[in-house]
């Protein structure tokens, strides 16, 4: 008996050891082979909007920690912390802040978990579960709203597959961290969102996608959604070419019944001396007025003018007719935008628009951002005239 325990210990003794060696070495590899990063972002925000006797002043410096973790086997995971807050001159309306009185900039001061998730990878298959950013597309149905100080990221599962030519990503979200946390009544919107897009390249000119988001709020019902779609992306020579339709209805406890498309076709192309041009018109229908298509998960300082007019699709729907103009001389990127917006029905002028960005790299780390957007109202909002200079250093 006694050489039987002594045998049975120290198989145990063994063992344990050896998995304390493995979890030792685990560890090491994580630590050893992680990536930390960097990431300083001034901008100051000048706001001039008609019907608001202040204007707005927001200097604000985003600080971004990253840890990325080396892989054990098919495991790694990534933590990053983001603190946004006011440098100087805090007289503007951050939406938790209290000051009504001036135009809305919508960066909040707060610091949050931005991401914490784990990752699993195996050849083209990769699952991802937590706090993670997801960007699909151009970012017009699901974006990170990039622009803000504090971005937009999604708690929840996701999985992505690519295979030759095709690509599936698809994600189950509990709650979307909006860009007004981390505190307060908007910072959240939990719920049950379900987004599928998948995706097939013929060859490096033509690309096809079909997406399928399902939009089931609980702290903005309004907002639930089902949408299905469709988009083109192509090169003929030396034009590009890009086309998207899709049809969105309510889902959900969504109060109003309502069934809306939306259409975009975009063609652009390269000039001479590193220029080029683009002309688009995208659509977001209206069901006779009573609701219009929406996309509140999307990017939407992207789209529609910078000046931020029509984050909230008007009920009669928008039309936005636009030229662009832009290129990339001597290493500063450029690009003027020229927008016409009118209503999907009824008719409607809303307003122009002209916005103007130039990027200037500094060095490796450093750049400069000179940003501006000026909206000029007919039957819609107010005159608005917005400036921006950013510096982004990045380790």
């Amino acid at each position: 008996m006694n050489s039987k325990f002594t045998l049975i210990a120290a198989s145990v003794i063994a063992a344990t050891g050896a998995q304390a060696t493995y979890a030792e070495s685990a560890l090491e590899t994580l630590m050893k082979e992680s990536k930390t990063g960097l990431d300083l972002r001034y901008r100051y925000e000048f706001v001039d909007q008609d019907g608001i006797e202040n204007s707005a002043d927001a200097s604000t410096l985003r600080t971004r920690l990253t840890f990325e973790s080396g892989k054990v086997g098919a495991v790694s995971f990534k933590l990053e912390m983001d603190d946004s807050r006011p440098i100087g001159p805090a007289n503007y309306n951050s939406t938790r802040n209290g000051k009504s009185d001036y135009p809305v900039v919508a960066d909040p001061k707060g610091t949050d978990l931005n991401q914490a998730f784990v990752k699993v990878e195996n050849g083209g298959l990769s699952v991802m579960g937590g706090r993670q950013r997801i960007l699909l597309d151009d970012q017009r149905f699901v974006g990170g709203v990039g622009w803000r100080q504090n971005e937009q990221t999604y708690d929840g599962a996701r999985l992505t597959y690519k295979n030759g030519g095709f690509a599936l990503d698809t994600s189950y979200i509990l709650n979307v961290n909006r860009i007004f946390g981390p505190e307060g009544p908007n910072a959240d919107w939990r719920g049950d969102i379900g987004l599928l897009n998948g995706a097939y390249s013929f060859n490096s000119n033509h690309k096809l996608t079909g997406f399928y988001y399902s939009l089931d709020f609980e702290d903005a019902i309004a907002n639930s959604s089902n949408t299905l779609g469709v988009r083109y992306s192509g090169k003929f020579g030396p034009v590009n070419l890009t086309a998207s339709y899709a049809s969105q209805e309510d889902t959900g406890d969504n109060p109003t019944d309502y069934s809306a498309d939306y259409y975009l076709v975009d063609v652009g192309g390269a000039l001479p001396a590193n220029f080029k041009w683009n002309l688009g018109y995208e659509v977001l229908g209206s069901d006779d007025g009573t609701k219009a298509f929406s996309t509140p998960l999307a990017t939407l300082h992207k789209f529609q003018g910078w000046d931020d007019k029509f984050l909230n699709t008007p009920n009669t729907g928008i039309q936005d007719t636009y030229v662009g103009f832009g290129g990339k001389p001597g290493g500063i990127n450029f690009q003027v935008t020229y927008h016409t917006y009118s209503s999907d029905v009824g008719s409607v002028d809303y307003g122009t628009e002209l916005d103007a960005v130039m990027a200037i790299p500094v060095n490796k780390q450093t750049k400069v951002v000179l940003k501006y957007a000026n909206y000029s109202a007919d039957d819609f909002a107010t005159d608005t005239s917005k400036y921006w200079a950013m510096i982004q250093f990045t380790l």
